[in-house]
Order: structure tokens, then C-alpha cells, then sequence
């Protein structure tokens, strides 16, 4: 057993800063680089791209990033855990085999964790009596059936600790919780159990604190200017020890802040209950978590509490719930505001002689009440005001309607009020608005599958 293992964040979200996984390589030691790229909407954009071409459907950007990391992930040991395989982690898998092959970088194993995507097996389920219902509204999942884009479970770490008991140097996984991507290498490296529920709960929450990248170390920071140099953030760092405690750090000379208050911050992100963080894993107690700060950049994370994980997966699914459409004009002194406020009323006058019909119409005024939605700042007297912009947004069933709507608005330039300075972007074009749909489902239904490639 190791007498820690040092676990660096390289991405937080699908789009985060190519430059942060090399700069986690090549500025200190580490022994794990995860890289989380999946949110509840990323399947379904996915998805809609691997309908489009059968060999997309995951981060393509990953592979480019480690196609100029792979030299030194080989040459200084480091493993690779990424869910970067979306809904289609084995082509992400041969991707990277192309990338090490043309490199002539031999004895790469890869392992690619699927099983997650229950699309094409719904209509099993819902057969075997797995309503789906979703766990805000209650209906059942087959009332939107023949709309879904996307039906994922996610799953948690012990696929990813399969995977690198099997020898695997990179872990390509479908919808694995952004924490498993951390407690998994916990797990395998110190040899904890899976009823080892404080030590679970440990490693989760060392996995939430970076989950979100440079979030943890002064990135979206309340005092962002004491964060230092966010040109060059460092992102985080889990140093780990078999007791389950552990540092939360980052390399020195890297940019950005890590203290009590940025750990904080990060630890109330997306949490709901504090004392109830479930997750395929574990129950994880975040009120029970200590912190203090042992050095510059570095806080001791301990005392944490972990309970039995339940007896279900959350499912991740998205749907078609019609179209929306927007579009926005600048309008400047004098009377910004009363003339964006006339624009905004000419058009839903003009939608209305068209015989358009709207589930809903909306305007904004950006540097007026776009923030804080206050529909009496309208009655101020906002006469000096340079500019203001006028945002209009509208969701309807019917696309060729919403399309037909945005024809509308360019023309206002000339046919409206005085004083547009700005319109960009051409005739807006309606788009799918992709709905999320979550839900439960009994864990003895589904199960994960590891395989292990080999260039």
C-alpha cells in the first residue's frame, strides 16, 4: 500500500481549459490525472451527435489532449480516469489507440467502462415493471417515450476500481459519477472495502471538491480578487492517505488560491442535503466534514462520516420538449429603455397578426432587470441610460412557427423604433429545447461492464 497518492483534476466540464491536463502533467508529481466531462444535457448533446456519425457520441477534445500527453503519462506512470466515453466510450477508446499507435507508444492498456446507456433497453424495463417515474413530477417515463434523446444510469466507482485492478493506465467510462472518478483510484490504491462507509464518503467528497476543476482553487470565487493570478490557475490536487484523510492542494507556483473559503465554497456545490449526499457508492455526511489550513495552498480535509449507499441508480435522461427561439437588439440614448420596450411589444403584435402561437413569450432588458427580473425597475426613470439591450425568447411545439417569427426581428432595425446599434448573429433559427428527465432505478436491473484494450 502507498503512503498517499497524489489525484489532480484536468478537466471540470466538456469545454474546461485545454492547457490545464498538461499543466497538471508537467509542473509536479502525480500519480492520477481525472478529467470530468459529463453533465446531465452533455448526453444528449452526445447522443445527437453520434446520430449524426455513428463514431462520435464522446469528448474529442479528450483524445486530442492526451494524444500530446500520452509520452509522458507513459514515461512518468501516471493514470488516466476520464467519463470523457459519453454514450460512446468505445469509440473513444479507438481514438486513443490510433493516437498511441502513431506515436509508436507501446504497451498502453485501456479500459473502457460502459453499460451506463439503457436507451435501446427501455422498453424492457418498462415491461419488467421499471416505471422511471421522474422524481420531480412522479409521471411515468413511457409518457415520453418516443421523445427521449438520451437514458443513462450512473454509475459510481467500482467499475473504475475493476478496471484498474485489471492493469488498465487509462479508464474511459460512460456516465460514471463525477466523484467515482477520484474514489476509485482511493479505493484500489489503499484497498478499502466496500462497507468501509467513512472512507467511501471520504474519497467522495475528496471527488467533489474537484469535480468542478479550477472551481476549488479560486475559480468562481465570491473573493475572487484575492485569488491571485487566474490567468495561470492551478487546478486542484487530492493528496490522499490510507486513513481517508487528505490534502486538497494544488502545484506550487500555479495561480489561484486554495484555502478554507474556496474548499467551502466548492463543498456547498450541487449538493442538496449536507447530510444525505447519496451517490451510487455511499451516503456521504458533508456537516461532519473539518477543515484546516496546514500550509499555503493546502487545507486538511477529516472527520468525515459515511452511511450504507441505497438500493438504487439515479437515471440521467433527456427528452424533446419543442423549440425555442431568440434573439436580441441594442438600443441607445436618448429613451434606450422606452424604445426597447416598444420593439419588444411590435413584435408580439406582429406574431399575433401572423396567427403565431407562443407556449410562452419572453423579453428581458439587459442593464436594466435581465439579473434580478424586477418588472418594476421598468418604472423608473431610466431616461439617461446609454443603452440597453432587448432579448426576446420564445418556446413553442411547432418549429416552422418559431422560425417564421425570427423573420421578424432584423427587419425591426428599419420598421421600428429609432436608435439599434447593434444586432449579430443573422436571422435566428429556432433550436430543440432538451429536457431532463431523472429518475430511479433498482440497481439488481443493470450492471456495468469493463473491458480491457491493449495497443
Amino acid at each position: 500500500m502507498k503512503e498517499k497518492i497524489r489525484i489532480a483534476s484536468g478537466q471540470g466540464f466538456w469545454g474546461d481549459l485545454p492547457k490545464a491536463p498538461v499543466d497538471q502533467i508537467k509542473n509536479g508529481e502525480i500519480d492520477y490525472l481525472v478529467m470530468d466531462y459529463l453533465a446531465e444535457v452533455t448526453m444528449s448533446i452526445m447522443q445527437k451527435q453520434r446520430m449524426r456519425n455513428p463514431e462520435y457520441g464522446y469528448a474529442r477534445d479528450f483524445v486530442e489532449m492526451l494524444d500530446e500527453m500520452l509520452p509522458a503519462i507513459k514515461s512518468q506512470g501516471i493514470k488516466v480516469v476520464s467519463n470523457a466515453g459519453g454514450v460512446n466510450p468505445l469509440a473513444c477508446k479507438d481514438a486513443i489507440l490510433d493516437a498511441a499507435r502513431k506515436q509508436d507508444i507501446k504497451d498502453i492498456k485501456i479500459a473502457v467502462v460502459d453499460g451506463d446507456d439503457i436507451l435501446n433497453d427501455l422498453e424492457n424495463l418498462i415491461g419488467q415493471g421499471h416505471e422511471l417515474s421522474n422524481m420531480e413530477t412522479g409521471q411515468p417515463i413511457k409518457s415520453v417515450k418516443d421523445q427521449l434523446l438520451s437514458a443513462n444510469v450512473y454509475f459510481g466507482a467500482r467499475p473504475v476500481v475493476e478496471a484498474l485492478g485489471n492493469g488498465a493506465d487509462i479508464v474511459v467510462t460512460g456516465r460514471v459519477t463525477d466523484t467515482g472518478l477520484t474514489l476509485g483510484p482511493m479505493i484500489h490504491e489503499f484497498g478499502w472495502e466496500f462497507s468501509d462507509y467513512d472512507k467511501l464518503a471520504a474519497g467522495t467528497i475528496a471527488g467533489h471538491i474537484i469535480e468542478c476543476g479550477g472551481q476549488a482553487s479560486g475559480g468562481n470565487f465570491t473573493d475572487w480578487e484575492k485569488a491571485g493570478d487566474l490567468a495561470s490557475i492551478g487546478f486542484p490536487i487530492i493528496e490522499a492517505f490510507p486513513d481517508s484523510t487528505f490534502h486538497v492542494t494544488k502545484h506550487k507556483k500555479s495561480g489561484g488560491l486554495i484555502n478554507e473559503m474556496t474548499v467551502k465554497e466548492q463543498l456547498l456545490y450541487e449538493i442538496g442535503d449536507p447530510s444525505e449526499y447519496i451517490t451510487p457508492d455511499v451516503i456521504a455526511d458533508f456537516t461532519t466534514v473539518q477543515l484546516k489550513e496546514v500550509d499555503v495552498d493546502c487545507v486538511h480535509v477529516s472527520g468525515i462520516k459515511g452511511y450504507p449507499e441505497t438500493p438504487t441508480y439515479k437515471i440521467s435522461a433527456s427528452y424533446n420538449d419543442g423549440y425555442k427561439i431568440s434573439s436580441s437588439l441594442v438600443y441607445c440614448w436618448p429613451d434606450a429603455v422606452k424604445k426597447a420596450l416598444s420593439a419588444a411589444d411590435i413584435l408580439k403584435k406582429r406574431a399575433e397578426l401572423l396567427g403565431i402561437n407562443f407556449e410562452s413569450f419572453r423579453t428581458e432588458f439587459v442593464g436594466v432587470n435581465a439579473c434580478d427580473e424586477n418588472p418594476d425597475r421598468l418604472n423608473e426613470d431610466l431616461s439617461d441610460l446609454n443603452e440597453v439591450e432587448m432579448r426576446v425568447s420564445a418556446r413553442g411545439k411547432n418549429r416552422d412557427e418559431l422560425d417564421r417569427f425570427g423573420k421578424e426581428i432584423a427587419p425591426l432595425i428599419l420598421t421600428g423604433p429609432s436608435g439599434v446599434t447593434g444586432f449579430a448573429g443573422g436571422r435566428p433559427k429556432s433550436s430543440t429545447i432538451v429536457a431532463y428527465w431523472p429518475a430511479l432505478l433498482d440497481k439488481k436491473a443493470c450492471k456495468p461492464r469493463v473491458t480491457l484494450y491493449q495497443v
